[in-house]
Protein backbone atom coordinates (compact mmCIF):
# COMPACT_ATOMS: atom_id res chain seq x y z
CA UNK A 1 0.00 0.00 0.00
CA UNK A 2 1.38 3.39 -0.97
CA UNK A 3 2.05 5.99 1.67
CA UNK A 4 0.91 9.57 0.97
CA UNK A 5 4.49 10.47 0.01
CA UNK A 6 4.73 7.39 -2.22
CA UNK A 7 1.43 8.30 -3.88
CA UNK A 8 2.64 11.89 -4.39
CA UNK A 9 5.79 10.69 -6.17
CA UNK A 10 3.77 8.20 -8.24
CA UNK A 11 1.44 10.99 -9.36
CA UNK A 12 4.30 13.35 -10.20
CA UNK A 13 4.17 14.47 -13.84
CA UNK A 14 7.79 13.70 -14.67
CA UNK A 15 8.75 10.20 -13.64
CA UNK A 16 12.39 9.34 -12.95
CA UNK A 17 14.24 6.48 -14.67
CA UNK A 18 12.93 3.03 -13.75
CA UNK A 19 15.77 2.04 -11.38
CA UNK A 20 15.42 5.29 -9.44
CA UNK A 21 11.64 4.96 -9.36
CA UNK A 22 11.90 1.42 -8.03
CA UNK A 23 14.27 2.56 -5.26
CA UNK A 24 11.95 5.45 -4.37
CA UNK A 25 9.06 2.98 -4.11
CA UNK A 26 11.04 0.75 -1.75
CA UNK A 27 12.06 3.68 0.45
CA UNK A 28 8.64 5.34 0.57
CA UNK A 29 6.39 2.30 0.80
CA UNK A 30 8.10 0.14 3.42
CA UNK A 31 6.56 -1.14 6.62
CA UNK A 32 8.15 1.64 8.72
CA UNK A 33 6.41 4.31 6.63
CA UNK A 34 3.83 4.83 9.38
CA UNK A 35 6.63 6.25 11.57
CA UNK A 36 7.27 9.07 9.09
CA UNK A 37 5.68 12.50 9.49
CA UNK A 38 2.27 12.81 7.82
CA UNK A 39 2.72 15.89 5.59
CA UNK A 40 4.14 14.82 2.23
CA UNK A 41 6.99 17.35 2.17
CA UNK A 42 8.10 16.37 5.68
CA UNK A 43 7.84 12.65 4.90
CA UNK A 44 9.92 13.04 1.74
CA UNK A 45 12.56 15.07 3.56
CA UNK A 46 12.65 12.60 6.43
CA UNK A 47 13.12 9.71 3.98
CA UNK A 48 15.96 11.57 2.25
CA UNK A 49 17.66 12.34 5.58
CA UNK A 50 17.29 8.75 6.72
CA UNK A 51 18.77 7.38 3.51
CA UNK A 52 21.64 9.86 3.67
CA UNK A 53 22.32 8.79 7.26
CA UNK A 54 22.44 5.16 6.10
CA UNK A 55 24.79 5.95 3.21
CA UNK A 56 27.15 7.98 5.37
CA UNK A 57 27.03 5.36 8.10
CA UNK A 58 28.05 2.64 5.68
CA UNK A 59 31.16 4.54 4.66
CA UNK A 60 30.59 3.46 1.08
CA UNK A 61 32.15 5.66 -1.56
CA UNK A 62 31.89 3.06 -4.30
CA UNK A 63 29.67 3.09 -7.36
CA UNK A 64 27.24 0.79 -5.59
CA UNK A 65 26.19 3.77 -3.47
CA UNK A 66 25.34 5.88 -6.53
CA UNK A 67 21.70 4.82 -6.79
CA UNK A 68 21.10 5.53 -3.12
CA UNK A 69 22.79 8.94 -3.43
CA UNK A 70 20.57 9.77 -6.41
CA UNK A 71 17.55 8.54 -4.46
CA UNK A 72 18.39 10.73 -1.45
CA UNK A 73 18.82 13.69 -3.80
CA UNK A 74 15.49 12.95 -5.48
CA UNK A 75 13.70 12.66 -2.13
CA UNK A 76 14.97 16.06 -0.96
CA UNK A 77 14.18 17.63 -4.33
CA UNK A 78 10.65 16.20 -4.24
CA UNK A 79 10.30 17.45 -0.65
CA UNK A 80 10.92 21.00 -1.84
CA UNK A 81 8.56 20.59 -4.77
CA UNK A 82 5.85 19.43 -2.38
CA UNK A 83 6.69 22.22 0.08
CA UNK A 84 6.33 24.80 -2.68
CA UNK A 85 2.58 24.17 -2.46
CA UNK A 86 2.77 26.35 0.67
CA UNK A 87 5.05 29.23 -0.40
CA UNK A 88 4.49 31.19 2.83
CA UNK A 89 6.33 28.49 4.77
CA UNK A 90 9.02 27.68 2.22
CA UNK A 91 11.77 29.79 3.86
CA UNK A 92 11.12 28.16 7.21
CA UNK A 93 11.03 24.68 5.66
CA UNK A 94 14.26 25.32 3.73
CA UNK A 95 16.07 26.47 6.87
CA UNK A 96 14.83 23.45 8.81
CA UNK A 97 15.89 21.12 6.00
CA UNK A 98 19.36 22.62 5.85
CA UNK A 99 19.77 22.20 9.60
CA UNK A 100 18.54 18.61 9.46
CA UNK A 101 20.78 17.61 6.55
CA UNK A 102 23.78 19.37 8.09
CA UNK A 103 23.06 17.45 11.29
CA UNK A 104 23.18 14.17 9.40
CA UNK A 105 26.51 15.11 7.83
CA UNK A 106 27.95 16.37 11.15
CA UNK A 107 26.92 13.13 12.90
CA UNK A 108 28.61 10.83 10.38
CA UNK A 109 31.32 8.51 11.64
CA UNK A 110 34.87 9.64 10.94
Amino acid sequence: MATPAGAWVAAHAEQPPLALRARLDVILNTTDADARPAPVAAALLHAGESLLRTILGSGSTQRDAALDLLTADALVTYAFEAAATYPDTLDEQAAAAMRAIAGVVDARPN
